[in-house]
């Protein structure tokens, strides 16, 4: 079957396309970004004259079509909690968020530290087809920070890149090696920067409100120190590096200086960072729990700024699914993370294109083009010859985020009852419509 979407506005960062347009896909391809009315009414025409229809066709009218999203960074628990989410449910949250390309992180139980474990979230997931599931192997072998894992078996095996999250490999000359088997094989490492030494039972930004609050903070300096000595090492060893979920002011200052010195060095931000800061907790709510954590008014607007200038160039969401009664315990017993995938798009829209501190082929750079370009993928586009990796989204009407309406098993948001902007009603992987859901 081929697909016409016909009367959508098309939005492709990579060619800076933003005009009306009718779109022609063929065998999972984009054959033709630019279709003529003629040439779309006789194909209207033979799908009405031949008794069984040739083409579907997907009226766009009033909506935008945009390259399929990449999130670099996501959580989907599975194997070891599976309660909280597994590859199924995540792969059906990211499709319903606009996501056709997903990396999980390894940090599940046990670790995904070898290729055997790749291969079965790899299987999982193209059995469930609903998106592109890339996984992330661990560093080190159980992500104990003793051993460095097999990098070169997990990259045969289809590891995207590899990647502690979760925690940091505190001990440095184990993190100079693997730094240094990662550059030989050249393999992306996606970077927690966290001392845990510094945290000290810290349970969120060490600020007024915690103070506000009776909680214990965690300083800037437990992000800003790791992720110093890593580029450092990423400097030393030519590794590249990407820093995951950067959350301070000084952080974005650093991958600038990065960048300046020809480092090869990345950089992304969650919605929740930006969109957010700890002065919008209502209390000890621990739907407001992440890690990082929410920061300073100071620190959100130099993440936007970076964002905008090109410093920073990814936006990913750390999805981090748990169950709702593990996050009613409070901040001191209620473990850090919220879901993301779908309301990232919505949340991003709202704060960043809606409020002009971004245009809205800037921000899918953020979160299509540059992500495949990292992570070495052929997508992030919607030019002729491309895979049709698609999702088109309402930006003109707002309307309520309800958990009660995800996808994801983890109900555990800080936007529930917000009004946003940017509601995904399509989303096509390789041409074919996986959301709505049949």
């Amino acid at each position: 079957m081929q697909l016409i979407i016909k009367n959508g506005i098309m939005a492709d960062p990579k060619s800076g396309i933003y005009e009306s347009r009718n779109i022609l896909i063929r065998d999972g391809l984009i054959v033709d970004n630019d279709l003529g009315e003629h040439e779309v009414e006789a194909f209207e025409k033979l799908n009405t004259s031949g008794g069984k229809a040739e083409y579907e066709v997907i009226d766009a009218t009033g909506l935008h079509v945009m390259p399929g999203l990449i999130d670099m960074h996501v959580h989907f628990r599975d194997p070891g909690q599976t309660e909280k989410e597994d590859i199924i449910s995540g792969s059906k949250a990211a499709a319903a968020g606009g996501y056709t390309c997903v990396c999980p992180m390894p940090n599940t139980n046990p670790p995904i530290d070898n290729a055997q474990m790749i291969k079965y979230e790899y299987e999982k997931a193209q059995a469930a087809g609903f998106t592109n599931v890339l996984p992330v192997g661990a560093i080190t072998r159980g992500q104990e920070g003793t051993e460095i894992a097999d990098i070169y078996g997990m990259k045969n095996a289809g590891a995207i890149a590899i990647s502690e999250d979760g925690k940091s490999v505190m001990d440095v000359r184990l993190c100079r090696e693997a730094f240094k088997r990662a550059a030989k094989n050249n393999m992306l490492i996606m970077d927690h920067c966290e001392d845990k030494n510094l945290v000290d039972g810290g349970v969120m930004n060490a600020g007024k409100k915690a103070e506000e609050l009776g909680l214990k903070g965690i300083s800037n300096a437990v992000e800003d120190i790791i992720a110093a000595r890593d580029i450092m090492l990423a400097g030393e060893t030519g590794a590249k590096l990407h820093l995951c979920h950067c959350s301070t002011e000084a952080s974005v200052e650093l991958v600038r200086m990065a960048k300046k010195l020809g480092y090869k060095v990345t950089a992304e931000v969650c919605p929740h960072h930006f969109a957010l800061t700890e002065d919008e907790i209502p209390g000890d709510d621990a739907m407001y729990k992440m890690n990082p954590p929410l920061r300073s008014r100071q620190d959100v607007m130099a993440l936007v700024k970076g964002l905008a200038d090109g410093t920073m160039d990814v936006i990913s969401t750390d999805h981090a699914p748990h169950t709702l009664e593990e996050k009613s315990r409070g901040f001191n017993n209620s473990p850090f993370g919220i879901v993301g995938l779908e309301t990232s798009f919505a949340v991003s829209f709202t704060t960043l294109v809606k409020t002009r501190r971004m245009s809205l082929l800037q921000l899918l750079e953020k979160m299509s083009l540059n992500p495949s370009k990292i992570l070495g993928l052929d997508r992030g586009s919607l030019e002729n010859g491309s895979v049709a990796d698609i999702f088109i989204a309402d930006l003109n009407h707002d309307y309520m985020i309800n958990f009660n309406n995800f996808y994801s098993k983890g109900k555990n948001t800080p936007f529930a009852g917000r009004r946003v902007f940017g509601e995904v009603k399509y989303t096509l992987l390789a041409g074919k419509q996986v959301f709505p859901f049949a």
